[in-house]
C-alpha cells in the first residue's frame, strides 16, 4: 500500500492503495466516481476513457501511480450539469442506446475537440476509432461531435 496524491475533478484526492491498482478502480470503488466504466480491461473498448493533463487515455491499464499529482478528469467533471458542448449534443442526436459505452465516448469526443475544434469526418473517425459501442450509434456519434464542434 501506499499514499498517493490525485488530482481528480479539480479536487485534491488522498488515496491508500497499491500503487499498481489501476485508476479505473481506485475511481469507482475508492473515490466512488463511478460514470468511468469498465468495459474489457485491456485498454481496446474505450469505456472507461478519462482525460489525464487534457488527452484521452484508458484508465483500466492505468497504474495510479503513474498518474499521483497530474490533472485527471472523469465524465463527473467535464461539467457539473450536463452543459459541456459534447453532453449536449449527445441529447440533440439521442446517442445513447444502452448507454454502457457513452461517458468513454463522451470523453473520447471532448478531448478531440479540445486538440481539433472542428475535425473533419475522418479525423473524427480515427480519434473516436478505440471507443467500441455494440448498439451500432457511430453515425450518431458522429453528428454529435459536428454539432458540438459548430457549439464551441
Amino acid at each position: 500500500m501506499a499514499t498517493i496524491n490525485l488530482n481528480i475533478n479539480g479536487k485534491q484526492q488522498t488515496v491508500d492503495v497499491d500503487p499498481k491498482t489501476p485508476l479505473l478502480w481506485v475511481l469507482r470503488e475508492h473515490l466512488s466516481l463511478v460514470g468511468t466504466k469498465y468495459g474489457c480491461g485491456i485498454a481496446q473498448c474505450g469505456a472507461c476513457t478519462v482525460h489525464l493533463e487534457g488527452a484521452a487515455v484508458r484508465s483500466c491499464s492505468l497504474p495510479v501511480s503513474t498518474v499521483a499529482n497530474k490533472k485527471i478528469t472523469t465524465i463527473e467533471g467535464l461539467s457539473e450539469n450536463g452543459e459541456h458542448p459534447v453532453q449536449k449534443a449527445w441529447l440533440e442526436h439521442d446517442v445513447a442506446q444502452c448507454g454502457y459505452c457513452q461517458t468513454g465516448q463522451i470523453m473520447s469526443a471532448a478531448a478531440l475537440l479540445k486538440a481539433n475544434p472542428h475535425p473533419t469526418d475522418a479525423q473524427i473517425d480515427t480519434a473516436m476509432s478505440g471507443n467500441i459501442c455494440r448498439c451500432g450509434t457511430y453515425l450518431r456519434i458522429r453528428e454529435a461531435i459536428k454539432t458540438a464542434s459548430a457549439q464551441k
